[in-house]
């Protein structure tokens, strides 16, 4: 086994995605948890094949060779990488050129085998990648790729119409120069029976240019969490987007943190397309998906149970298992602080549950830095079914639970209430209570018992487990008390 790639999922099998895509090629493999695997490896080529589409009707020379140059050194990674399945498929550029059998055969001679996806098959991918990322999506899905546009509804777990129309963001710089863009979008709507079909509903924002510009209005907000994921964008903020780019340069946009200098060209372009795809379809605002049609795939292959299994407490349950010290630990934590934190709601709740999966991250830390070490993994890490304020719950709890210390970190007001964050700092001295009670092992808690009553938070234990109440565990006891405005009272020194 490539020794950089030991330890995450080993005893599972990788899996590669290469994706043909309009405006850029991309290899990704994955590994881990059916649910939510892993990245391993994510690299982009900006190829352009659909960049002489409109004028030609074929790919050219250039992007013709730069495709060769990607696809045969994504084969001969995927096979270094000691990839078991390689899944290749082609969107619109490919689909709509006279000369794509070209490029298929370029594919081949690398060893790789293309499904060339028709328009209604990529839509239902990018629809599936977004109930992937965001399960309880309930709107249009909008994903734009370098030849086309998909629209996608989806509602309730399921994928329902879907639609594709030759509005790629390499197709829209002719129209936009003659002024037909709006008047393009709305008749393409109307003919498909689409006006007003996302009314009251959020867009679900999907491909790399829109990405960029949800990259340039976070940068313009001084959004402090640089996640595009499930970052929302109101129809006013597309507007304004419209206006900076307008009149800003190239030079400017290069300074906006994440923002690919490869995609710069195209984003007054998604911009337009978006605005009008707002006024059209009578979209509440956007929501942005890092999900899309690779993850889609990969979600349309699981089971319906796999499907029904919650992303974010998946992916933390597998990062527990990999940093924590014993396996487990995370679902018994939660069920033994659960009693105190009966008003906490679902959505409240699974963050508690991620939090406690996440709760011995730490521990190969620095002692200096392991509540810095939970900040950083809440905050940062690569979930998905959460948004600003949900990491921030989490990020809190995990900074409490890990000795961080009585004040919240700066970055934590500006993305949950103070309220979130009180109850989030309850869950982290639950969690640092039992921690300490157990030393990370199960027993200890399987014997013991916590109770919410009126004026205190009582301790239950076993008879043999009462020298594990010792003074460490006492004071963290009172502090739990304290933050949920009672006293501490245990059996342990009867």
């Amino acid at each position: 086994m490539t020794p950089a790639l030991q330890g995450r999922g080993a005893e599972s099998p990788r899996t590669a995605i290469i994706d043909i895509g309009s405006n850029s090629i991309r290899l990704v493999v994955y590994q881990g948890p059916a649910r939510l695997p892993t990245t391993l490896f994510n690299e982009k080529v900006l190829a352009g094949l659909g960049r002489s589409l409109a004028a030609t009707g074929t790919i050219d020379a250039e992007a013709m060779a730069s495709a060769d140059a990607a696809l045969h050194r994504f084969a001969a990674l995927a096979q270094a990488m000691d990839v078991s399945r390689v899944r290749t498929v082609a969107t619109a550029a490919v689909r709509d050129a006279s000369n794509g059998a070209q490029l298929i055969g370029i594919a081949e001679i690398a060893g790789l085998t293309v499904e060339i996806l028709s328009g209604e098959e990529e839509a239902a991918a990018a629809g599936h990648g977004v109930l992937s990322g965001i399960p309880g999506a309930d709107g249009i899905v909008g994903d734009l790729g370098g030849g086309s546009l998909e629209l996608v509804r989806v509602r309730k777990g399921e994928v329902t119409k879907r639609v594709s129309f030759p509005l790629g963001v390499l197709r829209l710089a002719p129209l936009r120069e003659r002024g037909r863009l709006d008047r393009r979008v709305e008749h393409l709507l109307g003919e498909a029976g689409w006006i007003g079909a996302g009314k009251n509903l959020p867009l679900y924002l999907v491909g790399g240019s829109w990405r960029g510009l949800a990259r340039l209005a976070m940068h313009r907000a001084r959004y402090p969490l640089p996640i595009i994921h499930q970052y929302a964008m109101s129809p006013g903020t597309v507007a304004s987007l419209r206006r900076t780019l307008s009149h800003v340069g190239k030079p400017q946009l290069k300074e906006v943190p994440g923002l690919s200098s490869g995609r710069i060209s195209t984003l007054g372009d998604a911009a337009a397309l978006l605005s009008a795809l707002l006024k059209h379809l009578r979209s509440s605002g956007t929501i942005v998906s890092a999900f899309g049609l690779r993850e889609g795939l990969l979600f349309g292959e699981l089971s319906a149970d796999e499907r029904a299994q919650d992303p974010l407490l998946v992916a933390a349950k597998d990062e527990g298992r990999l940093s924590g010290r014993f396996p487990e630990h995370g679902d018994l934590l939660d069920r033994w602080i659960a009693p105190l934190f009966g008003e906490d709601k679902p959505a409240e709740a699974r963050l508690r549950n991620a939090a406690c999966q996440l709760a011995d991250v730490g521990w190969r830390a620095n002692p200096e830095f392991r509540a810095e070490r939970g900040l950083e993994i809440a905050l940062h890490g690569n979930w998905v079914g959460v948004d600003g304020r949900g990491r921030a719950m989490m990020a809190q709890a995990l900074w409490t639970a890990l000795g961080g210390a009585a004040t919240s970190p700066a970055v934590l007001a500006q993305l949950a209430s103070e309220a979130a964050l009180r109850r989030a700092v309850s869950w982290g001295h639950a969690i640092r209570l039992g921690q300490r009670l157990s030393a990370g092992v199960a027993e200890p808690l399987r014997r013991s018992r916590l109770t919410l009553q009126a004026s205190t938070v009582r301790l239950d234990m076993n008879r043999a487990d009462r020298a594990l109440y010792g003074e460490t565990v006492a004071k963290r006891h009172a502090t739990l008390a304290a933050a949920l405005g009672r006293a501490p009272v245990t059996n342990a020194r009867d």
